[in-house]
């Protein structure tokens, strides 16, 4: 059977495109795993999946949720996590110092005029005098771990008030839902959390808002992005391409959320996608108003401040939960986002 010329063209010219294009589709193609809290503060990762920034940047993400910051830091340190978003730790510094993680940029930040973490007391608290962070003294105050996040808000709202933190009994209880469910019931005095979560709690009878987080912290880096050292050595423009989706996404968010100027017409489709991940138990009708209400902003482009990452460190250190010898620059790499301060 004969061939023209034409066809051979033809045939070879079809052959050739199909490897071709599914050569490049694999290799544009990175697959990331991102750890995240169900808060509205990780939103700005969620509109990246659901919104196709992460695809448009070539990475195949999935999103994997965690309880607590500080099992994440270790996920991300083993590998089995790529990227986090999440405070700073006693656990995420000690493994900085042995070289295994970095944070790379910022993310949630207190600012003035932006509603921020509410310090709650129980109701039975709040009646037997705690009115204020003042009163704290010889209270029972919830925290995640010894050396997490909590962990160093207390004591700074402590100091600020003139309160040794061995006057205050800390209550380590591992997940923000046993937190939530024994400040409800009185099983602790008191506890700070973000607005998303804090609200919803403060409009019940069961607990109370004594004062805000940004009173006591000014400029509270409150949450990191960062990955595994290794990451950085070995896949550099994975960690561009990840911090360069997520920056579109932050400004979405902060663009439809956050503050008096926030975009009406865009805010709602914004809150649909948060809904799927961020009280998503809850008609989105009922919903919807408590994510908004919660949105505190996100530095753009991945801003870090850091003085405040500084003062973090040095309480840390104070405390003796993280190696003497860890520094600033163990911690972060500043090659990713602009550093403040």
């Amino acid at each position: 059977m004969s061939i023209s010329r034409r066809n051979i063209i033809r045939l070879a010219a079809g052959a050739a495109a199909l490897p071709t294009f599914s050569t490049n589709a694999l290799a544009s193609t990175d697959r990331v795993t991102v750890g995240a809290l169900r808060f509205t503060s990780e939103g700005p990762t969620f509109l990246a999946l659901e919104r196709g920034y992460f695809k448009d940047e070539g990475l195949d993400a999935k999103i994997e949720f965690f309880q607590a910051a500080q099992p994440m830091a270790v996920a991300i340190a083993s590998g089995d996590v790529d990227f986090g978003v999440t405070a700073v730790t006693a656990g995420l510094i000690s493994l900085a110092e042995k070289g295994a993680l970095k944070v790379i940029g910022g993310a949630l930040q207190e600012e003035p005029g932006i509603d921020g973490q509410i310090i709650l007391a129980s109701r039975q608290a709040w009646e037997a005098g705690l009115k204020s962070p003042k009163d704290l003294r010889n209270r029972s105050f919830g925290i995640t771990t010894h050396g997490s996040s909590f962990h160093y808000m207390v004591h700074k709202v402590a100091e600020k008030v003139g309160i040794r933190l061995s006057d205050i009994q800390l209550k380590p209880l591992q997940q923000i839902g046993a937190l939530v469910g024994s400040l409800s019931t009185g099983q602790i005095d008191a506890w700070s959390i973000v607005p998303d979560i804090g609200k919803p709690l403060i409009a019940k009878p069961e607990v109370k808002k004594i004062g805000e987080i940004a009173e006591y912290i000014p400029d509270y880096q409150v949450t990191t992005v960062f990955t595994a050292t290794k990451m950085i050595r070995e896949r550099k423009d994975v960690v561009q391409r990840f911090m360069k989706a997520r920056a579109r996404a932050v400004s979405d968010f902060n663009r439809a959320l956050v503050g008096p100027n926030a975009d009406q017409k865009s805010a709602e489709d914004v809150l649909k996608v948060l809904h799927k991940y961020v009280m998503a138990d809850r008609p989105f009708e009922v919903a919807a108003p408590l994510i908004r209400n919660g949105a505190m902003r996100i530095a753009e482009r991945s801003q870090l401040h850091a003085g405040s990452i500084r003062d973090q460190l040095d309480w840390f250190k104070s405390e003796k939960l993280v190696p003497p010898a860890v520094t600033f620059d163990m911690l972060v790499d500043a090659g990713f986002a602009p550093i403040k301060g």
